[in-house]
């Protein structure tokens, strides 16, 4: 284990500490006040929310997965790795902004457009990462572990611990999993980013509000990405990762 993968490894141990540190309280009134509210929704309204969004979802992996390219990295040392997924994340993080600025200012319709621009534009740069670490996006159980670090990324703390779980042990997980939980999936998602999605429908606030919230969450999906697929090389690669 040389310096860089070292310091990576240490970086993925903090990370994994803070996951499982304590809940804050004011996160834990906010669950509670989106169950609340969850609650008072028609079941009905939550069902047409979860078909929409799998639909999405599967739409948007059909078509990441046309779109991106086999990584040429499979030789590459994990820095180099790490530094094209870095690049990567900057000019999706720019993608974002853009849109949350433009979706932001046109007031409620165009806010709500957003919904489904930046969905597609995390689960875009989500294919990339994984094949500039080597995995086949081709592959359904690769699949199922993007949509698993993309739960990771956005949910509330109790679902990050039992995501970061799945993903630990993900070569006994993956043959017990055969779909993803969509309705679990989709409250989540909601849940994480639903405040400042809704300050974003106010005209004149919404594309500060935008930009400055699609930038933070792409930064937050790439910080998870990059920590989720260290966990799964540290632990697949014995002989290339073992500490000295």
């Amino acid at each position: 284990m040389n310096h860089y993968e070292r310091k990576a490894y240490e970086d993925l141990m903090e990370w994994k500490w803070e996951l499982f540190s304590k809940t804050s309280l004011f996160k834990k009134f906010s669950k509670k006040a989106q169950t609340k509210i969850n609650g008072i929704i028609p079941e009905k309204v939550h069902q047409v929310m979860t078909d929409g969004i799998q639909q999405m979802v599967k739409m948007t992996l059909f078509g990441s997965d046309l779109t991106t390219k086999k990584s040429e990295l499979a030789y590459a040392s994990l820095q180099e790795k790490d530094e094209l997924v870095r690049e990567k994340l900057t000019i999706y993080r720019r993608t974002a902004t853009v849109e949350g600025a433009g979706t932001g200012a046109g007031g409620i319709f165009l806010g709500i457009a957003d919904f489904p621009l930046l969905l597609s534009i995390k689960i875009k740069y989500l294919f990339e990462v994984a094949a500039i670490y080597g995995f086949d996006t081709k592959d359904y159980s690769e699949r199922l572990f993007i949509l698993h670090v993309f739960q990771l990324a956005f949910s509330d703390d109790r679902k990050k611990r039992e995501t970061f779980h799945t993903l630990d042990n993900w070569n006994e997980k993956k043959h017990e999993i055969t779909e993803m939980d969509w309705r679990t999936f989709q409250q989540e998602y909601r849940d994480y980013i639903d405040l400042v999605k809704l300050l974003q429908l106010i005209p004149g606030f919404g594309a500060i509000v935008g930009a400055y919230a699609n930038y933070n969450l792409l930064d937050q999906l790439g910080t998870t990405a990059i920590h989720a697929y260290h966990l799964r090389l540290f632990k697949e690669s014995p002989l290339d990762y073992v500490e000295e």
